[in-house]
């Protein structure tokens, strides 16, 4: 079990919590600002600490105390769960639309996972965003290391408010977090057999977003992928299985590294192929332009009313190249037994955008049918249904006892920037257990 930050340690990191007034700033409306924000500490004898922001649950259906809380964890690895707050899933939304693309627009969105839940961004592993690390080594390079880290900043999280700990708790998350996802829900049903049940961590489910979980089975599906959208030709598709078929035997025999490089060139062989703008969603003409979420947050004035520690962090970056390198060997090992797991004792929600290459509906069904769990037979003979939203078609929905598979229509890879709204039914449809996932 971890151990506790002693005192001294938790003063220093509860003085950059902050709780935030009424009056917001010239670049960040008061509607705008997190509920809390600021760091949680993940070592007792280290600065380093997971930064995050919170948004409590705008309309409510029950008692804040039974009020669902919704953890958001960005891919990449190392890439700033910012980009889900700002670009996809957060209360205010921005985009250039149309104007100069030096003063992005910060627009309410009506596709906020904080609409009934209360919501949490976590810049995850430490080293990323505005999270700090205290030094490069100490930056996880498994994801033993980032659930231990997740698991005590939650918990720190927890003890912000009397009410956190009675509160039901969904993982949620997209592409690389299709192992952190895993890794943290495995990790804390490990903690809670261990605890009381007045200490556990409540959690309910977990939710992963075009995910890589088992990449070693991923990987030989994405040459299909591009065959069967009409990108490359049999002769491009048998060059390209080759190198997947590479990559899967290098991970096999546990040569890790191999394993990434040789994956590594199945997507920039496909690209070259394809002349895609993007893998994320082959329909773009130019790839996300997740760019403006950097325009605001390396503004001064929007970093203090984050709650972000100026003299702790250096300036802000989507993605970090250090923390990335730090999981190189980690990229092509699988979590998929995690998952067995989770699906057994919580309930999993897969989701996929319909026009992504890299994190594809064919790569997640592809390890899904490999799944060890009594009910799979039924899963995957299960239906799938044709999901509405407001009389109109948002995408497929299959469904068996705890573990549903969803398609997001009109979709890449960042699904929620794409159908804000759809995915926000989604996600609130499948917590409360209605509509298609009754």
């Amino acid at each position: 079990m971890e151990s506790t930050p002693n005192f001294s340690k938790l003063l220093f990191f509860i003085s950059f919590i902050h709780f935030f007034p009424a009056n917001g700033t010239p670049f960040l409306p008061k509607e705008a600002l997190p509920t809390k924000s600021g760091y949680l500490p993940i070592n007792p004898t280290s600065i380093s600490a997971i930064f995050f922001t919170f948004y409590e649950a705008q309309n409510p259906i029950s008692h804040l105390s039974q009020t669902p809380l919704l953890v958001w964890l960005q891919g990449g690895p190392g890439c700033s769960s910012m980009i889900g707050n700002f670009f996809e899933l957060g209360p205010w939304r921005l985009n250039f639309d149309g104007q100069d693309e030096k003063n992005p627009v910060l627009k309410p969105n009506s596709g906020a996972w904080n609409h009934i839940f209360g919501l949490v961004f976590f810049d995850n592993p430490i080293g990323t965003g505005f999270s700090i690390a205290s030094s490069p080594e100490e930056i996880p390079k498994d994801q033993d290391t980032v659930a231990k880290h997740l698991f005590v900043a939650l918990r720190s999280f927890i003890s912000l408010d009397p009410s956190f700990n009675s509160r039901p708790i969904y993982i949620t998350g997209e592409s690389y977090a299709g192992k952190y996802v895993p890794a943290i829900g495995y990790y804390i049903l490990q903690q809670n057999s261990r605890l009381p049940v007045s200490r556990q961590v409540k959690l309910r489910g977990v939710a992963i977003g075009n995910g890589l979980t088992d990449p070693q089975t991923q990987v030989t599906t994405h040459a299909a992928m591009a065959y069967f959208s009409g990108l490359i030709n049999e002769k491009q598709r048998t060059r390209v299985e080759k190198i997947q078929d590479e990559a899967a035997r290098l991970a096999r025999e546990g040569k890790w590294r191999e394993a990434r490089d040789a994956r590594n060139r199945v997507v920039n062989l496909l690209q070259n192929m394809t002349g895609l703008a993007t893998l994320f969603d082959i329909r773009r003409m130019r790839p996300y332009e997740t760019e403006v979420v950097s325009v605001l947050l390396k503004n001064e004035e929007v970093k203090k009313a984050l709650g972000v520690n100026k003299s702790m962090v250096w300036d802000w970056v989507e993605c970090s190249d250090i923390v990335n390198g730090a999981l190189h060997e980690d990229i092509m090992k699988s979590v998929k037994f995690m998952v067995e797991e989770l699906v057994k004792k919580s309930k999993v929600l897969l989701y996929q955008g319909q026009f992504d290459l890299r994190g594809s509906v064919v790569s997640t069904e592809a390890w899904v049918k490999e799944m060890k769990w009594e009910e799979l037979h039924r899963f995957l003979m299960a239906e799938r249904n044709v999901w509405k939203v407001n009389g109109e078609l948002a995408g497929y929905v299959q469904k068996w006892g705890s573990l549903s598979h969803v398609v997001v229509s009109g979709a890449g890879h960042l699904a929620p920037a794409d159908q804000a709204f759809n995915c926000r039914a989604m996600i609130e449809d499948w917590v409360l257990e209605r509509g298609l996932f009754m």
